[in-house]
């Protein structure tokens, strides 16, 4: 699985109006969807409990058993809601700067200009190398940045080499 290369038509409308209009979406990553392993646990774990408690405790409590499924109810509402955060949450490698768009409730766009970037890394956890996802730090001219940390980004290696490919080519072509 290759890094998908995405034209600005195809730059999802939340991410493509803060774009600028002399730049170019180079490359539009969504988070690993491993964000999303605590709360599928969650209701699972939920689930799990809701039908012993049902079985056992409240057998017989109406009451008590509307209390417990709707409870189950919140923790599958509250899963959902995090589903549409992951959809709507968007790391962005432009042609001029890094972004990252996320939030759904409160939209919030922090970016870093390539031209600020003074190194850039990125690590993997054994869970991350089990499911493919990496954490990128970014370093920028002293300062601290909204952008120091990104985590759960998909397929790392690969967006690494593309990112830095992105943010040192002026450097390396000066040098000539």
């Amino acid at each position: 699985m290759g890094i998908r290369l995405v034209p600005n038509e195809t730059v999802p409308a939340s991410v493509y109006k803060h774009l600028l209009p002399h730049e170019r979406a180079a490359i539009t990553v969504r988070f690993h969807p491993a964000v999303l392993i605590g709360p599928v646990a969650t209701v699972l774990g939920g689930l799990a409990l809701a039908g012993l408690l049902s079985a056992t405790v409240a057998r017989g409590h109406t009451t008590a058993m509307l209390v417990i499924w709707v409870l189950w109810l919140a923790l599958v509402v509250r899963l959902l809601v995090k589903i549409w955060i992951w959809l709507e949450d968007y790391f962005v490698v432009t042609s001029q700067r890094l972004i990252l768009a996320t939030g759904v409730f409160t939209r919030t766009v922090n970016m870093m200009p390539l031209t600020k970037v003074t190194d850039m890394s990125f690590k993997r956890s054994a869970m991350g190398r089990l499911l493919g996802y990496g954490e990128f730090i970014v370093e920028s001219a002293g300062q601290d940045q909204a952008l120091r940390h990104v985590d759960h980004l998909p397929y790392p290696e690969q967006l690494y080499l593309e990112v830095c490919g992105l943010i040192f080519k002026d450097k390396d072509a000066s040098d000539d």
